[in-house]
């Protein structure tokens, strides 16, 4: 009994000693590196949010009459598959700020770009910061526009060219040259958008992610046969007929800057290319944008309840409609003289 009780106040009298060592050590400033690294993971871990997982605010089985996900496991966002107070939660911690590109040439101008902003104002991204980039050929027809708390409005004037096709693929240009002035020093993500759309409901944190494409509204249930890709060989927008996921709308993409910034140069790169050779895709830089999705996989999509054509008719897929097309009037917008 006697030993025992020895060796166990010998155990305590070490501990007591190694306790004081450290501490006394710890204090006087010899392990000054062991308490800073300590001190900054706590600061760390009151400071940050937890990292945001799939599963705490994406519900793929609320919608099983559509498809949710891809084969590579990107969500699929539709209504009624996500927890917006899980993600108002998560992004308001982190105050993120969201831009939104528009382009507003020639007639586009006074035909849409009223309605586009003010629809934006009252339903992207609300109660966050946004900073809307709007470049316009003539700046003395900008609306007069006030816009909510936490939005910024930034106009930058493009020179107008002689053909819409030529509008619609130097904006990848304009783009990725706005994100390296501008853009990727002010927002966190940033969403690139056609002009002759309105928004009709709430367009959300749900539609944040490094990269995001939009399904196309009259292709999002064809075989890949079906979509309107480019076919030719000779075209850097060249896809097989036996490849490809989903046809992507140009109308709509985002993400983060330094991922958009990758999508508008390889598209531009893309369209040189064919320029040099003579050709030019079929949709333009559409055809190209997907082409840059096959190779470099979105990590969301966007269902289409975020950009939505009323001319296809009642769907009971479509529950709420986030973004919608407007009246498409070609012959007017597309006319330059």
């Amino acid at each position: 009994m006697e030993i025992r009780m020895f060796f166990r106040g010998m155990i305590f009298l070490t501990c007591v000693l190694v306790v004081g060592f450290v501490s006394f050590y710890y204090n006087r400033g010899d392990w000054a590196f062991l308490r800073a690294y300590y001190e900054k993971s706590q600061d760390t871990a009151d400071k940050e949010p937890d990292t945001l997982q799939l599963d705490d605010w994406f519900h793929a089985s609320a919608r099983p009459e559509v498809s949710t996900s891809t084969d590579w496991s990107a969500p699929i966002v539709w209504d009624g598959t996500f927890k917006r107070s899980v993600l108002e939660d998560y992004y308001s911690k982190r105050k993120v700020t969201v831009g939104l590109t528009v382009f507003a040439i020639g007639k586009y101008l006074n035909k849409y770009l009223k309605t586009f902003l003010m629809s934006a104002d009252h339903f992207f991204m609300v109660g966050h910061k946004v900073i809307f980039y709007v470049m316009v050929d003539d700046l003395s027809k900008i609306p007069l526009i006030e816009l909510g708390r936490l939005r910024t409005f930034k106009v930058f004037q493009v020179n107008k060219e002689s053909r819409w096709q030529d509008i619609s693929m130097m904006r990848m240009k304009i783009i990725g040259d706005l994100i390296e002035s501008h853009i990727k020093y002010e927002v966190d993500f940033i969403f690139c958008m056609d002009v002759d759309q309105v928004f009709q409901s709430d367009y959300g944190l749900e539609t944040l992610d490094e990269s995001v494409a939009q399904l196309q509204a009259w292709f999002y249930k064809e075989d890949k046969e079906k979509f309107t890709y480019e076919r030719r060989p000779e075209s850097t927008a060249y896809i097989p007929l036996t490849q490809g996921d989903y046809y992507y709308h140009a109308a709509v993409f985002g993400g983060t800057p330094l991922h958009v910034l990758n999508l508008t140069r390889e598209c531009y790169e893309g369209i040189i290319k064919d320029k040099e050779r003579n050709t030019e895709a079929k949709w333009h830089d559409e055809s190209h944008l997907n082409k840059y999705y096959l190779t470099n996989k979105p990590t969301k999509l966007l269902s289409p309840e975020y950009c939505w054509d009323y001319k296809i008719g009642k769907n009971s897929d479509i529950k709420n409609v986030k973004l919608s097309w407007m009246p498409k009037e070609y012959d007017e917008v597309r006319n330059n003289s």
